[in-house]
């Protein structure tokens, strides 16, 4: 089985717990206005990878991970696109005992049997999932994503029905997600979840914007600076200030799901 793969990073550190060999997945439904990396959009582009293919490559990080508790994370686009391909992933990983992290946003997320079947056996090869939840509330959420929330919500719940370890990651966006209600909101829906271990604010950047200009797309936050040291503390207070972890090191990371 082969995976639409958009890049690699072999030594990332802000994508889960230790030095992470993080895959980037091709393909994703949400189009989100501040998205760093617009071009893993496309359905059908990106390189073709085999398991085996990159288990060989993987092998050769194992060192790293093994010393500071590391392992591999998939991100995207939207990896769970590709849900069955990572299951015959994560089954090679597991056999040599690495950990094993799923950065999602959940849009194509579905009660679908089929979807069902392929997400209940991955999430048993999983260690943690990263769910970014973008706006709690589901028109906003479409205005910031094109796409309402409601299933991601759904997915968010069943992760914790399946107690499986979850960090949630929050884009802060002036003008969009940086707004006290909505974000006591959300602070009000992850107290309900048992298995939240940690909630990252990402503070918006403009890093990504070459690439949209490189596609010759227009790019949506136009005249968005990003927030000020005071929101983003703000932000970290409101979500939970017993679980919440300030994520200086993240302010240039990468991430678009």
């Amino acid at each position: 089985m082969k995976g639409r793969i958009h890049s690699i990073e072999t030594c990332g550190t802000v994508d889960g717990p230790g030095l992470r060999y993080v895959i980037f997945t091709q393909g994703c439904l949400l189009r989100c206005k501040f998205c760093h990396n617009p071009d893993t959009w496309k359905m059908g582009e990106g390189k073709e990878m085999s398991v085996q293919e990159l288990v060989k490559d993987i092998k050769d990080y194992l060192p790293f991970f093994q010393s500071t508790n590391g392992g591999v994370t998939v991100s995207g686009g939207e990896p769970l696109l590709q849900a069955a391909f990572l299951v015959e992933l994560f089954t090679e990983l597991k056999k040599l005992g690495i950990h094993t992290t799923i950065d999602s946003s959940a849009g194509c997320f579905s009660r679908s049997p089929r979807f069902m079947k392929n997400l209940d056996k991955l999430l048993e090869l999983t260690d943690l999932v990263l769910l970014d939840l973008k706006h709690i509330d589901p028109v906003e959420h479409k205005e910031l994503t094109g796409m309402s929330n409601e299933q991601i919500i759904d997915m968010a719940n069943y992760l914790d029905q399946k107690n499986v370890p979850v960090w949630i990651r929050h884009v802060l966006v002036p003008g969009g997600s940086d707004n006290d209600a909505y974000l006591q909101r959300l602070s009000d829906f992850i107290v309900t979840l048992n298995n939240v271990e940690k909630i990252e604010v990402l503070p918006y950047h403009k890093l990504g914007v070459y690439k949209w200009e490189n596609l010759g797309l227009p790019y949506p936050l136009e005249g968005v600076e990003p927030p000020t040291e005071d929101r983003v503390k703000n932000a970290e207070n409101i979500l939970n200030p017993v679980k919440v972890v300030s994520q200086e090191k993240l302010r240039g990371s990468l991430y678009c799901v």
